[in-house]
């Protein structure tokens, strides 16, 4: 039978009950994402002649079922996960964990049972084929074991994650398109797991280059693992702090390497960000709009990603909302960014997204191609579009496509998204603080006396439904008569027979009629195109190219 998420998910979250109580969560996603990562690869790998990641000869995960029951097996696990770190440059990746450790795992035949249980939960599972139904299943599985890990570790830990429907909107907005070029380059200074970079990487039409740095030791090597588990094992991931020792830069200039494409959900206000660092003699010369207070990093990372994008490079960045409309230096650093025109557009988020703050956040869209022809900056508010799950807030499927969709087309939208004239930002002083610009309160509930009074319904309720008027003219006399005060209507039908009247009223009969006979159209036409599609290739990338409906001249 196909291994389904479900089934993987449980499987999963089963061996995390085994380590629990003995540790912290932050601790024991290391031993349960090494021995996924163990079971990955012999599977995918066990019997391949050129295989990306060598498995020496006792080293298969089969090794590891056969040392169940074994009084030495935490020290011989140690062994397995030291040598394919040695033999793959994995050290500090898949080594991290001690399973020998009795003050984590118990005591002689606790650690020995507890142990036992642990391979025996993940040799059940069947990881040879890493796709169903065009998902990516064990990239799912580790992005799902990421989310939990962030939720129960607290605040300190949840730096490490960011929340897939985000990486989703930034990976869109970004505006990555197929190009006759033969690479094109995606980074993320602050890479924390890797979870942003994978969603970029994975919606983007082409192959791209995959570079990351990441300060965090644990979490660089999370990002490591979860690259060759998402099947990046390509990806240039470099560990160390990237505003004092940027690890990516060009031998010929000495200066940044330059990206085509760059995300980053850096930590917020991080007011360490120079130690070790003098901004004011960078030797990468990144902070040419200013030097950001000693005690708050954000306009740093924006700048530092600036930097390292080419000069039709595109990127975005997450940051609190304090970068629009915070002052003194701050204040005059984005109005350099606004003036140079390198802000494309600003969209601000829900509260309570991100794991590790509350606070809410917004994402600013950088765009180095159009800066010098930039007449405005696109402003979206999706503050209110967002649905509880548990203790945080989730962008539902609907906020993520309303999101894409209106930026990208750069739609107008009352109180949710316009463009506003670089001419009225300077009115403001530069200040981008979305409320200013729209208005995304809802509008005060209007009551009509005469209809509380009299009974009847306000006829500026029914108008409001105008659209669906337009559409089916008739359905409103099918339900509506004059009622016998002025503005005002009444129900012909009782109020629990208006489903069954519109379902079968004639227009709306013949409407669904005609949408069912279009999509049959479309199904035919279709088929064998849907029929042809490529289980063991990304689905983003065999969508065709949509011609450009704005062509530069």
């Amino acid at each position: 039978m196909a291994l389904t998420k479900s089934h993987l998910y449980r499987t999963l979250w089963e061996s995390c009950d085994q380590l629990r109580g003995g540790m912290d969560a932050s601790q024991y996603k290391d031993y349960v994402l090494t021995l996924l990562f163990l079971k990955y690869i012999s599977d995918k790998y066990g019997n391949d002649p050129h295989p990306l990641i060598y498995i020496p000869s006792g080293c298969h995960f089969d090794d590891l079922i056969a040392l169940k029951g074994r009084p030495e097996i935490g020290e011989q696990i140690n062994v397995i996960t030291h040598t394919i770190a040695k033999e793959n440059d994995l050290q500090g990746i898949v080594d991290q964990a001690d399973f020998n450790d009795e003050a984590k795992l118990g005591r002689g035949k606790a650690k020995q049972d507890r142990l036992s249980n642990l391979i025996g939960i993940f040799e059940g599972l069947d990881l040879r084929v890493n796709r169903a139904d065009g998902d990516d299943l064990l990239g799912d599985a580790y992005e799902y074991l990421m989310r939990n890990f962030a939720t129960q570790s607290g605040r300190s830990k949840g730096q490490f994650y960011t929340p897939a429907e985000v990486s989703r909107v930034m990976a869109q907005i970004i505006g990555i398109e197929a190009s006759d070029r033969s690479e094109q380059t995606l980074y993320d200074p602050t890479c924390g797991s890797g979870s942003l970079l994978i969603r970029a990487a994975a919606a983007a039409p082409i192959e791209l280059s995959i570079f990351g740095q990441e300060k965090d030791s644990v979490t660089y090597a999370l990002a490591r693992m979860n690259m060759i588990l998402h099947g990046y094992a390509s990806a240039d991931i470099r560990h160390g702090d990237t505003l004092v020792a940027p690890q990516f830069t060009d031998t010929h200039t000495g200066g940044l390497r330059r990206f085509d494409f760059a995300v980053a959900n850096p930590p917020f206000s991080d007011k360490a960000w120079t130690n070790g660092l003098h901004p004011e003699r960078d030797p990468y010369n990144r902070f040419v709009d200013g030097i950001p207070p000693d005690k708050n990093g954000d306009y740093a990372f924006l700048q530092h990603l600036l930097a390292s994008l080419k000069s039709t490079g595109k990127g975005a960045i997450i940051l609190p909302h304090g970068v629009l409309f915070r002052g003194n230096r701050e204040a005059d650093i984005r109005r350099k960014l606004v003036q140079r025109g390198v802000i494309k557009g600003i969209i601000g988020l829900p509260p309570n997204l991100f794991y590790g703050t509350g606070i809410p956040a917004c994402i600013v869209v950088l765009d180095k191609a159009d800066a010098k022809v930039r007449t405005g900056i696109f402003m979206l508010d999706a503050s209110r579009g967002y649905s509880k799950d548990g203790d945080k807030n989730r962008l539902r499927e609907r906020d993520i496509h309303q999101i894409v969709a209106v930026f990208t087309a750069q739609r107008s939208v009352p109180g949710y998204a316009r463009m506003v004239a670089l001419a009225e930002i300077e009115a403001n002083a530069y200040n981008l603080n979305l409320p200013r610009y729209i208005d995304s309160s809802p509008p005060p509930e209007q009551h009509d006396l005469a209809a509380h009074m009299l009974g009847g319904i306000p006829a500026a309720d029914v108008a409001a439904l105008v659209a669906y008027w337009g559409v089916f003219p008739s359905l409103h006399a099918a339900l509506f008569a004059p009622a016998p005060h002025p503005d005002a209507y009444i129900l012909c039908v009782a109020p629990d027979a208006v489903q069954a009247v519109i379902q079968h009223h004639p227009a709306v009969q013949a409407y669904v009629d005609d949408v069912h006979t279009r999509f049959a159209k479309w199904s035919v036409k279709q088929a064998p195109l849907l029929s042809a599609i490529d289980g063991n290739k990304s689905p983003a990338r065999q969508i065709p190219a949509r011609p450009d409906p704005h062509p530069r001249r």
